[in-house]
């Protein structure tokens, strides 16, 4: 397995003839995004022993995005095992519903991991933030915000990418989905990170993990929002506009404007240059 020189994270491609990851460099940092297809049954059956959890339905276990400022050490890389193996294992956060025994009966059927499936959130919600280099700089908390009114300039795009890394249809009822933007500019760049579930007529659910970078300033800020509300709140909220409700919850961006926040962590750190 080949990995990318100078990478303070494990940035390497799946198999020997693999395409190789798109790189983008700017002011010292690399960006990096590999698509690949849906990893094939061995490679499923490797996770689900690694993790002790069944994958999700579509999973593309070779794709990822990193940020990386080699000369500082720094690196966050966001990926599909990593994602999963924040995802509760406990049983405790899963979605207690009639339709967990469905899901698990269609996993049991499909994959032959009977004896490793455990009782866990089969909806993949997932905290991960990212992992990042731990022989860089690492993130403490902060209250100093995003700058927003900087990116919302129309400043040009030099590089954008836009990675799925799974997706499930929790068994016909609702969709759960993770996937990675990145947007480089000439002097910044935002990635977002965004886990969306909608379980239908139980509840909708964002993760979102924003992590900005400023390449002048040599900072970098990780936000991670949590949001939530119960399905029939926001359908009736939707109803009562007469919009298409139907429609409105398929889109994760228009949901993500409609769910309250119920948690967020700012971080920060900084790079030496």
């Amino acid at each position: 397995m080949a990995a990318v020189e100078g990478s303070p994270i494990n940035t390497t491609y799946p198999e020997p003839g693999a395409a190789p990851p798109r790189t983008y460099s700017i002011h010292s940092y690399r960006i990096t995004t590999q698509k690949l297809p849906i990893l094939k049954a061995e490679p499923i059956e490797r996770m689900t022993n690694s993790l002790g959890i069944a994958p999700p339905e579509m999973i593309f276990g070779d794709n990822f995005v990193a940020i990386e400022h080699p000369p500082s050490r720094f690196g966050i890389k966001f990926d599909a095992y990593g994602a999963l193996d924040r995802v509760d294992k406990t049983g405790e956060k899963r979605l207690k519903v009639s339709y967990s025994k469905e899901w698990h009966q269609s996993r049991e059927d499909s994959h032959d991991i009977k004896e490793v499936v455990k009782p866990f959130d089969w909806s993949y919600t997932t905290d991960f933030k990212g992992e990042t280099s731990p022989e860089g700089p690492q993130f403490e908390p902060t209250e100093k915000q995003i700058p927003m009114e900087l990116l919302k300039r129309p400043d040009p795009i030099l590089f954008f990418d836009d990675v799925i890394i799974y997706e499930d249809e929790l068994a016909d009822n609702g969709i759960t989905m993770l996937n990675v933007k990145v947007r480089v500019m000439p002097a910044r760049l935002l990635l977002l990170q965004r886990f969306f579930m909608r379980l239908d007529n139980v509840l909708l659910r964002i993760r979102d993990t924003r992590v900005y970078v400023d390449f002048e300033q040599g900072e970098v800020i990780r936000e991670y929002l949590e949001k939530e509300e119960k399905y029939e709140v926001v359908w009736n909220t939707l109803a009562s506009r007469r919009d298409d409700a139907a429609a409105v919850l398929r889109d994760a961006n228009q949901v993500a404007e409609l769910l309250p926040t119920v948690g967020k962590v700012l971080e920060r750190c900084v790079l030496q240059r």
